[in-house]
C-alpha cells in the first residue's frame, strides 16, 4: 500500500472515563465498615493534609463512670454469643481469650509423668495435629524426623490418643470413631466391622446388605448406626483453630422504635475527617510550585475520600431503606415472610447500576431485631411469576418442616412433598422438591427410612 492511499477518518465515540475520584468512590463503596476504618487510619498516617477527629461526632460528653461500672459487672469473658440481649453492649465483649486445641492438650500433657524423650515425642505429635484434630503423618515419617523408634512413637501416640477430646490424633475418620467407642466400652466387633468396611453402605441405609455380611439382624445394624451417628468426626470441634471470626461489626442497624423501624448507619467508629487549615494557607502563600503541586494532589485525594465516604453512606442508606420497606414483614415475623427480591429489582427502583448495588451490600452486615444478618442473605429469587410473594427460602423451610415432622418409618417421598405443597397452593414440581431437599443436605426418603 502506498503512502498516497492513506486516509484519515474522524469518528465520534462515547466512552466512560473513570476519574481518580470515581475509582476511589467505587473502592470505598464495597468496603465493609471495618475495612473502611483501617483504610481511613492508613490515609491519616500517609496524607498530611487530612485530619481525623476520633471523638464522638455528634455527642461530646464526659465519661459516665456508672455505665462503665455496669459494663464491668455485667461482662462475661467466656461468652462467644453474637446475640445482643441489652441495648447497651459491653466494650469488653470484644475481648476474648481463645483456647486452642493444642493449649488443651498441653495442659493434659503437663499432668503426665514422662521421660524427656517421651515428652519430646508427645510434643512433636501435638504440634503436627491438624485443624480437624487428626494426625496426618505416619509413624514412619515421625521416625525419620525424630530419629526415634517406632515402638517409642506408638507409645507416645497412645498417650495423646488417651487424652480428651476422644478421637484426637487419629489418622482417619475410621480410627477416630473407633477411638471414641473405646472410651464408652462400645467398640464391639460388629460395630468396628461396620465402621471399617461399611460406612458408605450405612450412610445409604443399606441395613439389610450389612446384616447379611455380619450375620446379624437389620434392626441391630440400625442400632449400631444410631450409636455411630452420635460420635464426633471432627475432634477439634468447639476449640479455636484460627479460622473463626470473633466479632462482626454491622454497617447498619434496623431498629424498631414504637411501631416504626429506623435505619441507623453504624459509622461511629470512623473519625470525623477534615482538611488541615495550615496546608490551605501554604498553597496561597508559597511560591514553590513543586510544594504547591504536592499539596494540591494530597488535598484532592483527601476531598475525594471525604466525599466518597459520604456517598457510600448515602448509597447504602437508600439500599437499606428499600430493603426495609420491601421486607418489613420479615423483620416483624421471621424468615417465612421473606419476599423474593433481586439486585436487578433494587437497582431499577433506585436508578442505580446493578454493580453499584452489588458493591453496596458486598460483605456487609445489618443488625436487626432478629440478630446480625449478612445483607446479601436478604436477597432471594422468586419461584416463578405466579408465586412472586413466595421465595425459595420459604419453600425450603416448608420442605424441611414437613420432613422434620414425618413418620420416620414411612418417610415422605419427593412426590408426597410435591403433592402437599401443591395442595397448599404452592405450585412446584417433584424435580424442584428433590433439588431443594439436596441443597438442604437432606437424604432421600429411602435413606431416611427407619426399620
Amino acid at each position: 500500500m502506498g503512502i498516497n492511499n492513506l486516509t484519515f477518518q474522524l469518528t465520534q465515540e462515547q466512552k466512560l472515563a473513570l476519574t481518580q475520584s470515581m475509582i476511589l468512590s467505587i473502592k470505598l463503596l464495597q468496603m465493609p465498615i471495618i475495612d473502611l476504618f483501617n483504610y481511613v487510619n492508613n490515609e491519616l498516617s500517609e496524607n498530611p493534609v487530612l485530619e481525623g477527629d476520633f471523638r464522638d461526632k455528634e455527642v461530646k460528653e464526659e465519661i459516665d463512670y456508672n455505665k462503665l461500672k455496669n459494663y464491668l459487672e455485667f461482662d462475661r469473658y467466656d461468652t462467644k454469643s453474637f446475640a445482643i440481649e441489652n441495648d447497651e453492649v459491653s466494650p469488653f465483649s470484644f475481648i476474648s481469650g481463645e483456647r486452642t486445641l493444642k493449649d488443651f492438650l498441653y495442659e493434659q500433657l503437663r499432668e503426665v509423668k514422662q521421660t524427656r524423650e517421651e515428652n519430646y515425642l508427645c510434643t512433636y505429635i501435638i504440634e503436627n495435629i491438624d485443624d480437624r484434630g487428626y494426625l496426618p503423618i505416619s509413624d514412619e515419617e515421625i521416625s525419620v524426623d525424630t530419629n526415634m523408634s517406632i515402638d517409642a512413637i506408638r507409645k507416645a501416640l497412645d498417650t495423646i490418643q488417651s487424652m480428651d477430646p476422644a478421637g484426637i490424633a487419629a489418622r482417619d475418620i475410621k480410627e477416630c470413631l473407633i477411638l471414641q467407642l473405646g472410651r464408652n466400652n462400645k467398640a464391639s466387633k460388629e460395630i468396628q466391622e461396620i465402621i471399617n468396611y461399611h460406612l458408605e453402605d450405612i450412610a445409604d441405609n443399606k441395613f439389610n446388605n450389612i446384616a447379611k455380611e455380619l450375620n446379624i439382624t437389620a434392626k441391630e445394624v440400625q442400632e449400631y448406626f444410631d450409636i455411630i451417628k452420635h460420635l464426633q468426626p471432627k475432634p477439634s470441634r468447639g476449640f479455636y483453630t484460627g479460622d473463626s471470626i470473633a466479632f462482626v461489626f454491622p454497617d447498619v442497624e434496623i431498629k424498631k422504635v414504637g411501631n416504626q423501624y429506623e435505619i441507623i448507619m453504624e459509622d461511629r467508629i470512623l473519625p470525623k475527617l477534615s482538611i488541615n487549615k495550615f496546608y490551605k494557607q501554604v498553597i496561597n502563600s508559597t511560591g514553590d510550585e513543586h510544594a504547591k503541586s504536592y499539596i494540591n494532589e494530597k488535598m484532592e485525594h483527601a476531598i475525594g475520600l471525604i466525599n466518597g465516604i459520604e456517598q457510600r453512606k448515602q448509597t447504602l442508606y437508600k439500599v437499606m431503606m428499600y430493603i426495609l420497606n420491601k421486607q418489613v414483614q420479615y423483620f416483624d415475623e421471621g424468615v417465612e415472610k421473606l419476599k423474593p427480591m433481586t439486585i436487578k429489582e433494587v437497582s431499577e427502583a433506585l436508578s442505580f447500576h446493578e454493580s453499584t448495588i452489588s458493591r453496596a451490600i458486598k460483605d456487609k452486615y445489618v443488625l436487626t431485631p432478629r440478630g446480625i444478618i449478612l445483607i446479601k442473605k436478604l436477597f432471594t429469587t422468586a419461584l416463578n411469576k405466579e408465586t412472586e410473594d413466595l421465595s425459595v427460602v420459604n419453600i425450603k423451610n416448608r420442605i424441611k418442616y414437613l420432613i422434620d415432622g414425618e413418620d420416620k418409618f414411612k418417610p415422605l417421598s419427593d412426590q408426597n412433598i410435591c403433592n402437599i405443597l401443591n395442595n397448599e397452593s404452592l405450585p412446584i414440581s417433584r424435580r424442584t422438591v428433590a433439588k431443594y431437599r439436596e441443597e438442604l443436605g437432606i437424604k432421600s426418603s429411602s435413606k431416611r427410612k427407619r426399620i
